[in-house]
């Protein structure tokens, strides 16, 4: 039974905050009658049964402890007149209109651009996946009380700046979307790059939600992408050392997430943006049973029109390691040194320049331009996959 609640917990949470906030206006009294709500399915569920509808027992019970908290406050009172109506309307909430009508809303608010982007973030993990102030705070490495208080100070503006809960007008919608698929793409890479693989399963699950409520080209791309990502997970490292694409076990990788990210692409791909050409470049490596097999002339002519959409020396560099795979690793290492000077301290530079070295037999340059990667990586697996890609030059 405790599985029901906690199944329930990951799909319906951000369902019954959304509404309550509608219905309220208060975020912290809707959290706090969310939690009741799972709280008491906790003790009943077990012996009544799971509901029918366990989204709208949740939804009426956490409604009926809103309207509680209300009426024992006496300061509250004029807004109970207020409010009353709505939150003793017994009326199941409709399944298929104003339910993901609130998701869109607490979605869109959360990733508001007048609010500072750690906060959007912060605020998406409270309201829309459910994570306690301890989980998010211990996720990004800060102290529990300063992540109290990014939300505090979120929630102060949403009220005082009357950001308006709802989903943006056709005209706004575009550049609104643009932001909510920039904080769920930053919130997957935070899971992606470090151990903390739940934010990453947000991520995932949040753009799902966006998909199926608000469908565009780009949120479909954006899942793709992740999923394609995500689904190397396992294979990215073996035991805590870098494992490079070319040298991963693909019969490890989740071949589920794979299917489902290419049935997204393929359903979804049109007027192609900066996600799904992105999501497509990701697939190419995904459809490749061999490293061998993979189609580089595809992936460098799509990091093309990535650079035409979103200039950048970092996707140059990525298109430099596709035309090295295709026209050999002189042509790409002459794009690579053309990008030097734009980025200049980048680790990832020198070590592709450094693989460039070693395939065309310069081991002087080589080992040069290793040492100069080993000296700017950030974190202790890259160091270490450096340093033996050094130590096997010399002793090569």
């Amino acid at each position: 039974m405790t599985d029901a609640v906690d199944e329930a917990f990951r799909t319906e949470w951000g369902q019954v905050v959304a509404t309550l906030i509608r219905v309220t206006g208060d975020w912290d009294l809707a959290e706090e009658c969310a939690s009741d709500a799972f709280a008491s399915a906790l003790a009943t569920w077990p012996r009544d049964g799971v509901p029918r509808r366990p989204g709208a027992w949740l939804t009426t019970t956490a409604r009926n402890r809103a309207l509680d908290r209300l009426r024992r406050g006496a300061a509250e009172s004029g807004r109970l007149r207020r409010l009353a109506p709505v939150l003793e309307d017994d009326s199941p909430p409709a399944e298929e209109d104003a339910v993901p009508d609130d998701r869109l809303r607490l979605m869109f608010t959360c990733c508001h651009p007048a609010l500072p982007l750690e906060a959007q973030v912060a605020l998406t993990l409270r309201t829309l996946a459910g994570l306690t102030t301890p989980e998010i705070a211990r996720a990004f490495l800060v102290p529990e009380a300063t992540m109290a208080q990014r939300l505090v100070r979120a929630k102060r503006k949403i009220r005082n700046a009357r950001i308006p809960y709802r989903v943006p007008p056709a005209e706004l919608l575009p550049e609104r979307m643009a932001g909510v698929l920039g904080v769920l793409y930053l919130l997957f890479n935070e899971g992606y790059s470090t151990e903390r693989r739940e934010l990453a399963t947000e991520a995932i699950r949040l753009a799902r939600v966006l998909v199926s409520l608000l469908p565009s080209s780009e949120a479909g791309g954006l899942l793709a992408l992740m999923l394609f990502q995500e689904s190397r997970r396992a294979t990215r490292t073996e035991h805590g050392d870098l494992v490079t694409l070319a040298e991963q076990d693909r019969t490890r990788w989740d071949r589920a997430m794979i299917d489902e990210g290419l049935a997204v692409l393929d359903e979804m791909f049109a007027d192609p943006g900066p996600y799904q050409l992105q999501a497509a470049i990701a697939a190419c490596h995904a459809m490749a049973r061999h490293a061998e097999d993979t189609d580089w002339r595809r992936i460098a002519d799509l990091y093309e029109l990535v650079a035409e959409l979103n200039p950048s020396p970092v996707v140059e560099l990525n298109r430099a390691v596709a035309v090295a795979e295709v026209d050999g690793p002189a042509a790409g290492l002459a794009l690579v040194d053309d990008l030097r000077a734009e980025l200049p301290g980048y680790h990832l530079l020198a070590a592709t320049r450094a693989d460039l070295l070693r395939r065309l037999s310069r081991h002087q340059e080589a080992r040069e331009a290793y040492e100069e990667a080993l000296n700017q990586a950030p974190t202790d697996a890259e160091r270490r996959f450096l340093a033996r890609r050094l130590v096997e030059l010399t002793t090569s």
